[in-house]
């Protein structure tokens, strides 16, 4: 059975879809981009836009019952592949100790022409 994970610490899902997933002590996100949620703004730079990402992911993680330690596998979408090495260091910040498996694509576009997105699969 499927449960619907929403919090108002992460960004209101943009469509019809869940802001997360969990299924059997599985939490699925969707896809968070860097917009304040507080304010609806989104950051200036790279590194001001991972940061709010990965804490809105972390936010999310935790009104699922997770955290960012329990992160299996990332994906990651970056406007600018250059950016690999800042995004690098943030994402460092936010998952230590055994790093989770990870994919990172640039693609052409992102929601609101934000800089990256990132999506996660965590245990509870």
């Amino acid at each position: 059975m499927k449960k619907a994970i929403s919090t108002d610490k992460a960004p209101a899902a943009i469509g019809p879809y869940s802001q997360a997933i969990e299924v059997n002590d599985m939490i699925f996100t969707s896809g968070v981009i860097p917009v304040n949620p507080a304010t609806g703004e989104i950051p200036s730079g790279v590194e001001a836009q991972a940061e709010q990402a990965f804490s809105n992911m972390a936010a999310l993680l935790q009104a699922a019952g997770s955290s960012m330690e329990n992160v299996i596998k990332t994906t990651v979408f970056i406007k600018e592949m250059n950016d690999f090495g800042k995004i690098n260091e943030i994402y460092a910040k936010y998952f230590t100790g055994t790093f989770p498996a990870r994919s990172c694509v640039e693609v052409a576009r992102l929601p609101k022409d934000v800089l990256l997105e990132v999506e996660a699969i965590a245990t509870k």
